[in-house]
């Protein structure tokens, strides 16, 4: 049981802290809403992992074959991470939002991760793997692990969030402009990276 808690805290800190397009989007909608809108960014994981992890666990022997998949799913979510880019390319300044303004942060979140290859990739791999041998030991080890998991993945992004959004109050005007361009070039960066990863997967399939 400590093993899995071990493993499961490790892996999940590891993901939670790694550059993603998740993570630029935590950083994005905590400086243009507020912590709170970064928060449900980070909480998205919750919603969107389950299926993926039920596909891993039904198809981990038949990864070569998911090479189609997961091209399709990295292009699409290539796009979405412009759009998310073209978003933050001017945003309004955080004093000045619009309260009828709607951040749509669950809804940017779900389909950020369930559009990236990135928790696809890891469930496909050492997820399952993960997983399948805590299952092996125990039914009880396997929600230890998954408990870890997710305790250290959102609690990780949820502490970024919260720290962003108190350096929210510290930039005004040109300052803020920068820091969300910057966060939107990060966007398009891992867009860009979302096309390469995709068209190599259709390549190989």
């Amino acid at each position: 049981m400590i093993t899995a808690l071990a493993t499961g805290a490790f892996l999940g800190l590891s993901c939670g802290i790694s550059p993603g397009p998740l993570l630029a989007l935590v950083l994005a909608q905590s400086l243009r809403h507020g912590p709170r809108e970064g928060c449900k960014i980070a909480f998205t994981p919750l919603l969107t992992d389950a299926p993926i992890i039920l596909v891993a666990l039904l198809t981990a022997a038949q990864l070569a074959q998911l090479q189609w998949w997961l091209g399709i799913v990295s292009i699409a979510g290539g796009a979405f991470l412009l759009y998310l880019a073209w978003d933050s390319v001017q945003p309004a300044p955080p004093d000045s939002m619009d309260p009828a303004d709607h951040p749509g942060s669950w809804l940017k979140g779900f389909l950020t991760n369930l559009l990236s290859p990135h928790p696809w990739l890891f469930w496909l791999t050492v997820g399952a793997a993960s997983l399948a041998r805590m299952i092996a030991s125990s039914w009880l080890a396997a929600a230890g692990f998954l408990c870890a998991f997710y305790l250290m993945l959102v609690g990780s992004k949820v502490a970024i969030a919260l720290l962003a959004g108190r350096s929210r109050n510290l930039l005004a005007g040109r300052p803020y402009r920068i820091a969300m361009r910057i966060l939107a070039a990060l966007l398009a960066l891992f867009a860009l990276l979302l096309f390469r990863e995709g068209w190599k997967h259709l390549d190989r399939a």
